[in-house]
């Protein structure tokens, strides 16, 4: 079956689907809505009506395909992000307990830029606001569920072998920091007037360093998401406690799994509100691991890998930023991080490890 784009999604082929995984229905219209603001895909929301009785069939569902610009598209085949994605999908979904949504198709065709997806539409949830931030209850949510996606695999040999999670060897590790020491001066150009000049010093001495802080150490390692951010998650907030589901693993792959704390705390909470609970919300994830089975895994040696892993923020934030198109939305969120990943280095005292 070729891979739909877009438009290629209609009733017929909606119907074929869903029959595929066991839903023995006839959808005779459906209408589609663009929704969410990606960098390097965009979704579709599909709303489906059935001739009779449509059983358990979901009534939308969420399509994900390639950014109709060709920047972006090129920077999702540079960097695997559609390969990976389907791939997560298809091989590793089932052994992660992190909540993500049911996948009905996922195809690509080599690295892409062709590529499907057609996912569960978890509405209510919402889309979280990179800009805006977040509560320290969703952002303790948020925390919560990335122990289900390090937990399951931690320090598991397997994924070492799986070509397309991408290790990070030390050749990859350079590449990464060549890029992100070729692509500053342009980011400063376009967002120092409005950054610090503390900000500024300390993205620069990253730029510097001699070793590549976030690699940390060889373990411990797991899965870990690389943009783990509140743009790429879905919240539902109506219950007595908040409902995260991360709906974007374009980026995946093998490393510390406190690079994705540290990430997503630096990147969603204002600074002031990061200060004040960060520290309990990293206890209560290291509480979460040992409870799932990390048993070999101190606390001090938590916290320095968060402190240690504010830096991967620095590098998403840098390179993808030159490299995916330039949109009045995306400028505001890439500035956004950069005054809070580099204000978090600041307030840890993370510039000890840039040796």
């Amino acid at each position: 079956m070729t891979i739909p784009t877009s438009d290629d999604v209609t009733a017929s082929w909606l119907t074929e689907t869903l029959r595929s995984v066991g839903h023995d229905v006839t959808v005779s219209d459906v209408t589609q809505q663009q929704i969410g603001t990606g960098q390097i895909g965009k979704c579709i929301r599909y709303t489906l009506t059935f001739d009779g009785d449509a059983g358990s069939a979901p009534r939308t569902l969420v399509g994900k395909f390639a950014s109709d610009d060709e920047t972006s598209r090129q920077a999702g085949i540079l960097f695997q992000n559609y390969l990976k994605e389907v791939m997560f999908y298809r091989e590793l979904q089932r052994r992660v307990t992190i909540r993500t949504p049911t996948c009905y198709y996922a195809e690509i065709e080599g690295e892409g830029p062709v590529f499907a997806l057609l996912l569960e539409d978890m509405n209510p949830a919402v889309q979280g606001d990179q800009i805006t931030g977040c509560s320290a209850a969703v952002a303790r949510a948020a925390v919560l569920e990335l122990s289900g996606l390090h937990a399951p695999l931690w320090n598991d040999a397997s994924i070492l072998s799986v070509d397309w999670i991408g290790e990070p060897e030390p050749e990859s590790i350079r590449e990464n920091a060549e890029r992100y020491e070729t692509l500053l001066p342009g980011f400063l150009e376009r967002f120092g007037a409005d950054l610090t000049a503390g900000q500024i010093d300390i993205l620069g001495k990253l730029a510097g360093a001699d070793s590549p802080v976030t690699a940390g150490s060889p373990e411990p390692f797991s899965l870990v998401h690389i943009d783990y951010r509140l743009d790429n998650l879905l919240i539902d907030s109506l219950g007595d406690e908040p409902a995260v589901t991360a709906v974007d693993w374009q980026s995946i792959t093998v490393g510390n799994p406190l690079t994705d704390v540290a990430y997503f705390l630096g990147a969603g909470l204002l600074s002031e509100e990061r200060r004040r609970c960060e520290e309990e919300i990293v206890r209560a994830y290291y509480d979460r691991i040992v409870a799932a089975g990390v048993t070999d895994y101190g606390w001090t040696d938590c916290w320095t890998d968060y402190r240690r892993g504010v830096y991967s923020g620095f590098w998403v934030t840098v390179i993808a930023s030159m490299l995916v198109q330039e949109t009045e939305r995306g400028n505001e969120m890439f500035l956004t991080m950069a005054r809070r990943h580099s204000q978090q280095a600041i307030d840890l005292g993370s510039e000890e490890f840039l040796s």
